[in-house]
């Protein structure tokens, strides 16, 4: 018997995500899957499981090893090939399968790794399989990975055309006026998506959309800016181009496409709250329609601005923790249209209660398309207060940081929340404002979020947290 390996920096509490060659080898990524066949497949009575992977160039090496491990537990294996990770959603959802998408999302190049779901796309998370995969994937590191009588079987099927027209069904752009979209896929999976969805790659009609590619090429090493659009520099080039074309928009997507973020026709980023208020008011006017009481989730960093839309528009606002995990169990249980996050992860109830980069930009196009003013005026409603981004600060010691902060707005009558962190909110009064405080789970990181009803008290608000944090 060999020592049992301590896994919990590379099985963390939403996915899988590890250097290649160091902490994420294919040993380790056979005993992975069999983990997954042991502590989710087989109990949850499945016996098939549907594998994709994005453009990193170990991805092949590790999908081959993960579905090794499912078949030695006798579980049967159907790859899907090179997708997005909502593309693997897709045939979770379609096939009623569980499923494995190799990718490392917006991680640089060294990273690969895996997001985890049920049949129908159902999240495996920390509190829901992944912590047991955890400890029976290193239990089989440890003595070995015991075979099945008899062993699963591995089949290949190409889901990108099925993917592209179910999206299709579900927002129909067709009548749109003519949109120019510059696309930024980072040379990640975009480029593999974007074709077939919005395009006719993947043999349906052409839409009026002139899509203008921007690193569309894949490639895992990415040559041209790592595909993490939270990232200001990550945006610059599709800001100029937008300009430069004289785009109506421009869109990129993360490494695996499950985030999309948008850029209006001046070049200016769009809030990610703000598309959650459009697509949580378009999908809410459906329900409406049909007679339904329609509930939309966000989570607890997105704008004030949009539960106080929503619920002017009749539908019931939830709040979330942050987390997909959080977000998707939420959906479930109260079967809501739409969900949001200030992270750029947008949820559809007709998407398996799933996250969709392509679908929200669908959304998105079709409002756009559907009027005639530019993508700027049509969100302006939608972003009425100011808001400071997430921002980190390393601390030593984060209770006594979060402490501090709570100390210095004592004074002034604050309302405290400790759903996610701590929230402290002086909404209820003038002048209007809310902070949230989170600690990282893996870095000693706080993570502040603040908004304001007004530039200037933004400003105050923020400053005066960020000094506590960081005791200046």
């Amino acid at each position: 018997m060999t020592s049992r390996p301590d896994l919990s920096s590379l099985i963390k509490s939403y996915d899988v995500r590890g250097i290649v060659g160091d902490t994420l080898t294919v040993d380790v990524a056979r005993a992975i899957g069999a983990a997954f066949a042991d502590a989710v497949v087989l109990p949850d009575g499945e016996s098939e499981v549907v594998i994709g992977r994005d453009m990193r160039d170990s991805g092949p090496g590790l999908v081959a090893a993960v579905g090794d491990g499912l078949r030695d537990r006798g579980v049967d294996v159907i790859d899907i090939g090179l997708c997005s990770t909502d593309g693997l959603y897709h045939a979770s959802g379609v096939l009623e399968r569980p499923g494995v998408m190799v990718t490392a999302s917006h991680n640089p190049a060294a990273y690969n790794g895996m997001k985890l779901c049920r049949s129908l796309a159902r999240a495996v998370g920390e509190n829901t399989g992944l912590g047991d995969v955890r400890s029976v994937a290193a239990d089989y590191l440890a003595d070995g990975i015991p075979l099945a009588p008899v062993r699963g079987r591995a089949v290949e099927r190409d889901m990108l055309a099925d993917y592209a027209a179910f999206l299709r069904s579900l927002v129909d752009l067709s009548a749109n006026r003519p949109l120019r979209v510059v696309v930024d896929a980072a040379n990640a999976m975009g480029g593999y998506t974007v074709p077939a969805v919005l395009g006719t790659g993947a043999g349906l009609p052409e839409l009026p959309l002139e899509i203008i590619p921007l690193y569309f090429e894949l490639d895992g090493t990415f040559p041209n800016h790592e595909a993490n659009p939270l990232d200001p520099a990550n945006l610059v080039d599709l800001q100029a181009a937008v300009r430069e074309h004289g785009a109506d928009i421009g869109l990129a997507f993360d490494g695996d496409a499950d985030r999309c973020f948008a850029v209006d026709e001046r070049g200016e980023v769009v809030p990610a709250s703000a598309i959650t208020a459009l697509v949580g008011l378009r999908e809410s006017a459906r329900e409406l329609d049909a007679g339904r009481t329609p509930t939309v989730i966000h989570n607890l960093i997105s704008s004030r601005a949009v539960p106080e839309q929503l619920s002017a528009a009749g539908a019931t606002a939830v709040r979330s923790r942050v987390g997909h995990s959080y977000i998707k169990a939420e959906m479930a249980r109260l079967n809501a249209v739409f969900g949001g996050e200030h992270s750029a992860h947008f949820y559809f109830r007709d998407f398996f209660f799933a996250d969709s980069g392509m679908l929200a930009a669908m959304h998105v196009l079709a409002a756009l398309g559907s009027q005639d003013r530019p993508l700027s005026a049509l969100l302006e409603s939608h972003s009425p207060y100011a808001a400071s981004g997430e921002i980190n600060s390393t601390v030593e010691d984060v209770a006594a940081a979060i402490a501090r902060v709570r100390t210095e707005f004592d004074h002034e009558s604050i309302e405290v929340d400790e759903m996610d962190g701590v929230t402290l909110s002086h909404w209820h009064a003038e002048p209007r404002w809310w902070i949230n405080i989170r600690a990282s789970n893996t870095e000693p990181l706080l993570r502040l979020n603040c908004e304001a009803a007004e530039p200037h008290e933004m400003e105050r608000v923020r400053d005066a947290a960020l000094a506590a944090i960081r005791n200046d």
